[in-house]
């Protein structure tokens, strides 16, 4: 009993084991026959199909459902196309096709699988192709066609290939362009209130939003989008038309994106009067690393025996010596104009520097100098303060002009209208402002001939250059009295590097002719604050024009003006509120100012300024 029941289950076991091996033995016959035989039908018509090139002609038929094949198309190299155009008797040309036909009749057997009736109608459209375009090339010149080298078949290049070949190394960004259109699009359909019960449009379409604005991120080029944005964008595509079939009130639509436009230009004018605001403030602001400079070197200057150290007056007012004259409350700022006026001079000995500050700063520059003296120049420093040459009304009168920089209502910004009281002894200067860096030797403005005039300086007013700037744009012409006595077309000219003729100056008494005009503004405010529309007026008519290149502006803004201007220069002015010494600076400009800044030095190091 108990055998028979073991072989019951053996029986049992062998069956279930055969039905689970005799299907997997006869599906992996039935798939290896199979490929086997797809293959090599595969290898042997791939070299007949692509490789063909001994034929005169090919020959590429697609059937198509139920239409048969399209027409095909003839490739003829050129050594083959040169008797045909030769030929001139139709009967050659016919026999020429008659054999194109036999040459290509196994290539169109091959191709079709032995099928004869599509066979035959397939040479008979090469015959008539053939014989058809035999005679059009007997109408060619032989100048209309070259004999070229023999190429070998290549395939057709898709249309996405030709014009990603054509955008090859060339930097798009279409495709973020329209991105954003469809962001933006598509908030204007979420402001818009849809019709009806539509809440599953709505969260489908801010999904997609969302989305696309991942998808695009702060990308500016195609090719720093996501692997993902084309699949994305096509889903916003589709949404935007979903949402376009439910709303149809085109006015309405309008309207609102009138209404987000106005609003995104309040918006944006806005941020750019901020920006602004900001960029005058930080331009106001003392940096960090100037601040802690001017306490280091002030502490030091009140430690120190100042009997030992009183500076040789003999050469202050010589003459026969080249003044120089910078009005500043920056120390960085002084020891760059006078390291750069030195470093770029042929004879330093002749050099004077009369370095003018006010009460506050005096103590920091005098030690700065006293730390740092120059080999072979004269450095003198002034306190504006201690000389009284100006009226005793005068920072009253400055606070009444319309700004509130510092700058501009500074004594020392209008102290320069004083230069014949705070040197009564010099007949010739050269006024810096303290923005500057000399690059070449000014010798040569020291023998130049003022034919009576006062000023000497490069001229802003020619249109389409970098300095241009008119008149009007800083005097106000409404006025009857101003537009009586100024042209507004008169030339104007920068401040920067000047060369003043202090006899002349005395002579004509424009000093008072300034005082004058200064009080007049303040009361109907005739020009903008500031000293530059002050001196036009003061100097209307007395100024001599200088060669651009004596005083190269723009480096303080974005100008544009050019690296070649700025390298033949002899004085490169960074005027605007962009100054070299502040975080805002242009970098590409500063370089020239960082040359002469010693940037080695403990104090700079210990303040932490670094180029």
């Amino acid at each position: 009993m108990n055998q028979i029941r073991r072989w019951r289950r053996i029986l049992i076991l062998s069956l279930l084991l055969l039905s689970v091996v005799a299907p997997i033995v006869f599906l992996s016959n039935r798939i290896k026959s199979i490929t086997s035989v797809d293959r090599g039908e595969f290898i042997e018509e791939v070299p007949d199909i692509r490789y063909k090139t001994n034929d005169d002609l090919r020959l590429t038929a697609f059937e198509q459902d139920g239409e048969g094949f399209k027409e095909p198309k003839r490739i003829l190299k050129d050594d083959e196309l040169n008797p045909l155009v030769r030929s001139s008797a139709s009967n050659e040309s016919h026999d020429g096709s008659q054999s194109s036909e036999r040459d290509k009749t196994p290539v169109l057997s091959e191709i079709s699988g032995g099928n004869s009736n599509k066979t035959k109608e397939v040479q008979a459209v090469v015959s008539q192709q053939t014989t058809g375009s035999s005679d059009t090339a007997e109408k060619f010149s032989a100048k209309d066609i070259q004999p070229s080298h023999k190429t070998k078949f290549q395939r057709p290049m898709a249309k996405s290939e030709k014009s990603s070949r054509v955008q090859l190394g060339r930097e798009t960004d279409e495709r973020i362009k329209e991105i954003r259109d469809k962001i933006i699009q598509s908030k204007a359909y979420l402001n818009l209130a849809l019709p009806g019960n539509n809440s599953q449009i709505v969260k489908e379409l801010r999904v997609r939003t969302k989305e696309l604005e991942r998808a695009v991120g702060d990308a500016t080029k195609d090719k720093h989008l996501s692997k993902s944005s084309p699949q994305r964008l096509k889903a916003m595509e589709l949404a935007l038309y979903k949402v376009s079939r439910v709303f149809h009130n085109c006015p309405a639509i309008a309207t609102k994106l009138h209404a987000m436009t106005y609003k995104s230009e309040e918006q944006a004018r806005a941020q750019k009067k901020q920006s602004a605001h900001l960029m005058h403030l930080a331009a106001r602001t003392t940096p960090k690393g100037l601040h802690c400079l001017s306490m280091r070197l002030t502490t030091e200057y009140f430690t120190l025996d100042h009997e030992r150290t009183k500076p040789f007056q003999q050469s202050y007012n010589n003459p026969d010596l080249y003044h120089y004259v910078v009005f500043s409350d920056n120390v960085l700022a002084c020891a760059v104009v006078v390291n750069s006026t030195i470093s770029s001079s042929k004879d330093p000995g002749k050099i004077v520097f009369h370095v003018v500050t006010d009460s506050l700063n005096y103590p920091a520059i005098s030690m700065w100098f006293i730390l740092n003296p120059v080999s072979r120049a004269t450095i003198q420093i002034l306190n504006i303060d201690d000389i009284n040459v100006l009226p005793l009304d005068h920072a009253q009168l400055l606070m009444k002009q319309n700004s509130s920089d510092p700058r501009v209502i500074s004594a020392l910004s209008h102290a320069r209208f004083y230069l014949p009281n705070i040197f009564p002894g010099l007949d010739k200067v050269v006024l810096f402002d303290h923005d500057v860096v000399v690059q070449r030797d000014l010798s040569r403005l020291w023998s130049l001939d003022m034919n009576g005039k006062v000023v000497g300086a490069v001229e802003t007013c020619h249109e389409g250059e970098p300095s241009y700037i008119a008149m009007e744009t800083l005097i106000n012409f409404s006025d009857a009295w101003v537009a009586q006595k100024f042209d507004p077309k008169a030339c104007t000219w920068a401040f920067g590097m000047n060369l003043f003729d202090l006899k002349e100056w005395r002579r004509q008494g424009l000093t008072s002719v300034y005082l004058n005009y200064f009080n007049q503004g303040v009361e109907r405010h005739l020009w903008k604050a500031g000293s530059l529309p002050l001196g036009w007026l003061t100097f209307y008519g007395q100024m001599i024009p200088l060669e651009k290149r004596w005083n190269v502006v723009g480096l303080g803004h974005e100008s544009g003006v050019k690296a070649g201007e700025i390298e033949e220069a002899a004085v490169i002015h960074y005027d605007g509120i962009m100054k070299p010494w502040l975080d805002i600076r242009i970098d590409k400009y500063k370089r020239y100012w960082n040359i002469h800044v010693p940037y080695h030095h403990p104090y700079l190091q210990r303040c932490n300024i670094h180029d």
